[in-house]
């Protein structure tokens, strides 16, 4: 007997309008989370308008063009996303909410109003996203862009940016503002760890994501449906061009899509009540939110231990093993996002079941902060229809937030999670300090080369000074750093204050 409040999910919905169909309709980001959120209604097998006007809570993600102060918003935008969204299916919340900055967004909002719902705080609650980044930059400077402007005002609970700790003056003054760079640093302090050249870690990545393109070939969905070798995502061309050591450009997430997707949840009372099938219920087995220590705090940076504590704490939470997964779909931005949380479950490259669902951020594409939207509203549509158990892992920032969710077909009751307490361990572990003004002898720990559309290089370095092991960023030499015949991690040198940045000279 199930409590009248545990929550399901009824509904899942996706949108694209891709460039190159000969029906693009140069669709806004929330006309594709309203055409996802449309979606959402009919998929519940039910009737829709009675659906819609049950909606209590309407949670948008929020969009790139809004997710740091001062970014560029071409052609225009809602003043208030997820009234705009309930607007156009006729839905008429008490509660309107704009959620933070990051990839965990999607999978956290079901975590959060999940727990609403169980709680008596929610009825039917509309989370949904979308992104028309494809469109904006197609069409900014043409003389018919449209325009996506929308003011409907009404109350709405902004949320903010939610970047506190994740990019930081020292950063930002080091190259270090885009996270293509600052994955690449984690990156490479994971080839270290293991003990990899720069050849046999890059085939690693291509291992990893080359079954990622299978799956995106036949997702109609998919920005990039082509299927390619481990050979092709190893070699550098001019489409494969280097963005940041190690990744060239087939191993990063590809923004540049225009993508909608909207997931619908209530209590099965109310699912009940309005005529949903239970052949439609898919219930949240697991969950766990969790944050990681600032970039230049961790002990370890090729590792990500609250991503790894949430996947874990989610699937106990759920009483499965990993084995017992139908699905899994692990946040893939860049291949350590995925190889991060895969070491700490014991997961392959190469498992039978694959670990995405919908193709992966590069393949797929990577709308935004609401990627996981999508996996979830892949995994849902896959359980339905094979029964069984779903993994969803949602990254944020650079490793930085992370949450999880179990999805089941099975029957299964509310159960709060403990995070907080697992969190509170996080933050008791030790943690690195930094040296923001740096002197003196020091190791490389580890480093990238970002590379520009001019051929322009520029090297950056994350070491150790010798006298007290303090960490810190540096500007490094980037002929020898992009060598493909030295190591530079481990290597002696020498970093001095330039007044804006520090700067690492050879020893």
């Amino acid at each position: 007997m199930l409590d009248p409040r545990t929550p399901v999910v009824v509904g899942v919905g996706q949108a694209a309008d891709p460039l190159t169909s000969p029906d693009h309709q140069r669709l806004s980001a929330v006309q594709l989370a309203a055409a996802a959120a449309h979606a959402a209604l009919a998929d519940t097998g039910a009737e829709a308008v009675g659906i819609a006007e049950a909606i209590d809570v309407v949670a948008g993600v929020r969009q790139f063009e809004i997710s740091v102060p001062g970014a560029p918003v071409p052609l225009g935008r809602s003043d208030n996303f997820p009234r705009s969204v309930a607007n156009r299916i006729g839905a008429a919340p008490r509660r309107l909410v704009l959620e933070v900055t990051g990839g965990q967004s999607p999978q956290h909002l079901v975590n959060e109003f999940a727990a609403a719902i169980a709680a008596g705080a929610a009825g039917a609650v509309l989370l949904a996203g979308g992104e028309a980044i494809s469109t904006a930059e197609r069409y900014a400077s043409a003389a018919d862009r449209p325009d996506f402007t929308e003011n409907v005002g009404g109350d709405l609970e902004d949320r903010g940016y939610g970047l506190d700790g994740m990019v930081t003056a020292s950063l930002m003054a080091h190259g270090l503002a885009e996270m293509p760079a600052q994955y690449a640093l984690l990156e490479n302090a994971r080839r270290a760890r293991l003990g990899l050249s720069r050849t046999a870690y890059a085939a690693v990545m291509a291992d990893l994501f080359a079954p990622f393109t299978e799956v995106a070939a036949g997702n109609p969905l998919a920005a990039a449906p082509l299927v390619r070798t481990a050979a092709e995502l190893a070699t550098v061309s001019a489409a494969n061009r280097p963005i940041a050591d190690p990744y060239t450009r087939y191993l990063v997430a590809r923004d540049k899509v225009n993508q909608g997707a909207a997931v619908l949840l209530m209590p099965v009372s109310e699912a009940a009540r309005l005529g949903i099938p239970r052949s439609r219920w898919i219930y949240l087995a697991g969950h766990a939110d969790l944050r990681e220590r600032d970039l230049m705090a961790r002990p370890d940076l090729g590792a990500s231990p609250a991503a790894a504590a949430a996947a874990r704490h989610a699937l106990a939470l759920a009483g499965l093993g990993v084995d017992e997964l139908s699905t899994i779909d692990l946040y893939s931005c860049f291949p350590i996002a995925v190889l991060a949380v895969a070491d700490a479950l014991g997961l392959a490259a190469d498992d039978p079941r694959g670990l995405t669902v919908t193709g992966g951020l590069p393949f797929f594409g990577g709308p935004g902060n609401n990627y996981s939207m999508h996996a979830i509203a892949s995994t849902v549509a896959g359980l339905r229809a094979t029964g069984g158990h779903g993994f969803v892992g949602a990254n944020g920032g650079a490793m930085t937030k992370y949450s999880a969710g179990v999805y089941t077909t099975t029957p299964t009751g509310w159960t709060p999670d403990d995070s907080p307490r697992l969190q509170s361990d996080l933050d008791a572990a030790p943690a690195v300090t930094e040296a923001e003004e740096a002197e003196g002898a020091a190791t490389i720990e580890t480093y990238t080369v970002r590379h520009g559309r001019d051929g322009r290089r520029r090297g950056i370095v994350v070491g150790r000074l010798t006298r007290d092991g303090r960490r810190f960023v540096a500007r490094g030499p980037a002929d020898f750093l992009a060598d493909p015949a030295t190591e530079p991690i481990g290597t002696r040198v020498r970093v001095h204050p330039t007044g804006l940045a520090n700067e690492v000279t050879l020893d």
